[in-house]
């Protein structure tokens, strides 16, 4: 039997959910299907793992009625302080700062966890009428036709719709059964992510240290003396440092971490990611329309990850809010090839943008030390350019959908 909803999302993390959001708001009835039973992210334990939200980012979920849950479980980020880092003794004196004083709009971003922005993103769904969420299958297989697709689950169901998003990540199966190929390459870097809790408050400061092996981002979480690290090494000795018990585990950190904050203690579970770039060759294909890492898995050097897949979601709620509108069919090639030209070139631009920094950061060429620490010191004493950075880092520059701007479509 097959049922019908305007738009299938393949992919229930936390871009699909916002999308289906986004849609329903607009009157587009939406079904979501997520491989996992939707119960298994949403447990109340702490566990380390956060995202950075820019400031646009904090606004499309203002617009979308979730913020106010959650302003009382987010850290503001009133600091980021740049730096190159050593293995052994902590940052250089050489810093980047970035202060949020310095832009009108407030903090440039925000700390939170995963359990609480998933948990919003569930409640939500469940209490909106034109959401259906499917969980515990996958999308197998997908048929598109003149006037809709139908897929089918493997569970034998078939959905059918007039649009189908991938929001299925970097292995998206969406972009490969629509034929769209996907260029990338691996850092040979894997990121070690947990939490600490240390002695000294980090009074709202980020802190990205560029180590030789790789980034190391030190961010606050609520509470002042508890942060997520996301420590990014060589893949072998990642591995190594993930086998090692936790005693140890601390004193491979502790060199690279610096005393600034104090003693420091493990807080949270211990998890690893291989880091790579991925870039699909199009964003779209017929009744196709790919967000987030199904699009473009970006390095996560500036955190900027779920910051860009909710600026795709934002100009796709947009492009079809207005085309259905206008009367148009949303899953026409006129249609989609607008959310393309939207933001293929502003991702694609800003993931080489990362690789590059990524790049010229992770070594110890003290020729190119000496090169980074002049750079950073130049763009540190002109305010002027400081503070452009600093609008790129809270979303606010370019051609912003109305969702990042707070606004209803």
């Amino acid at each position: 039997m097959t049922q019908a909803a305007d738009i299938l999302i393949a992919g229930g993390g936390l871009n699909g959910p916002a999308l289906a959001l986004a849609l329903a708001r607009n009157g587009f009835s939406v079904t979501v299907v997520d491989g996992r039973p939707a119960p298994q992210r949403a447990e109340p334990g702490f566990d380390g793992r956060a995202y950075a939200l820019a400031l646009a980012s904090k606004r499309l979920l203002a617009a979308l009625g979730l913020w106010d849950g959650l302003a009382s479980q987010a850290q503001p980020i009133l600091r980021v302080v740049t730096a190159d880092g050593t293995t052994a003794g902590g940052p250089s004196p050489f810093v980047l700062a970035f202060d949020h004083a310095e832009i009108e709009e407030g903090p440039m971003g925000y700390l939170l966890e995963d359990r609480f922005l998933y948990a919003a993103f569930l409640a939500a769904l469940e209490a909106e009428p034109r959401i259906r969420l499917v969980s515990g299958t996958t999308v197998e297989a997908q048929e598109v036709g003149p006037q809709g697709v139908t897929v089918t689950l493997s569970t034998g169901a078939q959905l059918s719709g007039r649009l189908l998003v991938g929001c299925d990540g970097r292995q998206s199966g969406t972009a490969r059964r629509a034929g769209i190929r996907r260029s990338g390459w691996g850092y040979g870097q894997t990121a070690l992510v947990t939490a600490i809790e240390h002695e000294r408050p980090h009074e709202g400061t980020a802190w990205q240290y560029f180590l030789p092996g790789g980034p190391l981002a030190i961010l606050p979480l609520p509470g002042g003396h508890r942060s997520s690290i996301v420590w990014s090494e060589s893949d072998a000795a990642a591995a190594g440092i993930q086998r090692l018990p936790d005693a140890d585990y601390l004193g491979a950190l502790r060199p690279r971490f610096g005393d600034f904050l104090g003693s420091i203690r493990l807080a949270g579970d211990r998890f690893t990611y291989p880091l790579s770039l991925s870039l699909a060759h199009s964003f779209v294909a017929p009744r196709v329309a790919l967000v987030g890492d199904a699009a473009h898995g970006v390095h996560p050097i500036a955190g900027q990850g779920l910051n860009l897949g909710l600026r795709d979601v934002a100009a796709l709620a947009e492009v079809l809010t207005l085309a259905a509108r206008r009367g148009e069919d949303v899953g026409s090639p006129l249609v989609l090839d607008r959310y393309q030209q939207w933001r293929r070139f502003d991702a694609t631009a800003l993931a080489l943008g990362m690789d590059m920094v990524n790049r010229l950061f992770s070594n110890d060429n003290p020729v190119m030390r000496a090169g980074r620490d002049l750079s950073m010191g130049i763009v540190n004493a002109l305010p002027g350019l400081r503070r452009g950075f600093i609008r790129q880092a809270a979303g606010l520059s370019g051609d912003l959908p109305r969702l990042l701007q707070g606004r209803p479509i």
